[in-house]
């Protein structure tokens, strides 16, 4: 579980548009801070012995640092991530990359935000869908991905990823923010009969449930303290870091890390 990572980097990261709530072309990234931000990150991964891989960004693709929105990885094979028009120069790029590792690669018929909605739990698949990824991409994950989807419809822009309204802590335990579902999402997700724990709008808005975890030690944005408690209380490591930078993209730690070990 997320013991293998693909990451780019953020030499290129600016914000030439504005195709989510928290981009903002009046508020550009630092960029020697937001380069702290992302080496940090990614020593954690390696302090965590998460194994790391490296594609460099492109000059043309300000965003490339987000590499969840690629693809969906499991079994030998890649769902590419069909973005907004703004960032589908990024896919060639991961295309080559994954297929030089002797990935499959499957094109999406429809919009689709690779994994920042697509994230594993165990043998399950949850799905976000409503906002950036095609309702229609359900069945086309189930089949190329060969797992059980479980769709969840996010409760508006603001949560335009599912990465930004779950989060998946360990097989048995997910973080979620009840406000940034639908009812019926809500109810789907207790109804998995996982241990859940609530994050608040608030938290939640900061990136909270944007995070990396491999079971053992979770890799997270720093200022929010409550979900930190509840996970250190479960007896898991917590290392917080500092997102300030990226969240100008509208991404944090999850959002920088394409996870290759899904089964």
């Amino acid at each position: 579980m997320n013991s293998e990572l693909l990451v780019s980097d953020t030499a290129h990261f600016r914000v030439d548009y504005e195709i989510n709530p928290y981009m903002h072309i009046g508020a550009q990234p630092r960029p020697e801070a937001a380069a702290a931000e992302h080496r940090a990150i990614v020593a954690a991964h390696l302090a965590a012995g998460r194994k790391v891989e490296y594609l460099p960004s492109v000059p043309e693709c300000p965003d490339m640092v987000f590499t969840a929105n690629a693809a969906a990885v499991g079994g030998g094979r890649a769902v590419l991530g069909s973005p907004p028009p703004e960032r589908r120069a990024e896919i060639p790029h991961f295309r080559e990359w994954l297929t030089g590792r002797g990935i499959e690669a499957v094109e999406a018929p429809y919009a689709f935000s690779g994994q920042g909605d697509a994230l594993a739990f165990g043998p399950l698949l949850l799905v976000g869908h409503g906002q950036r990824t095609d309702e229609r991409m359900l069945p086309v994950l189930a089949r190329e991905l060969r797992r059980e989807v479980v769709p969840l419809r996010t409760a508006g822009a603001r949560w335009y990823d599912l990465d930004l309204a779950v989060g998946v802590i360990g097989d048995g335990t997910l973080a979620y923010c009840p406000e940034a579902l639908d009812a019926r999402s809500r109810d789907t997700l207790r109804a998995l009969g996982a241990d859940l724990v609530e994050v608040s709008v608030e938290e939640a808005g900061r990136f909270a449930l944007n995070l990396v975890s491999d079971g053992t030690t979770v890799t997270m944005a720093r200022g929010v303290p409550r979900l930190a408690a509840e996970l250190r209380d479960r007896g898991l490591e917590v290392v917080e870091l500092a997102t300030t930078e990226l969240a100008k993209g509208g991404g944090g730690i999850r959002c920088t890390a394409l996870t290759l070990d899904e089964h």
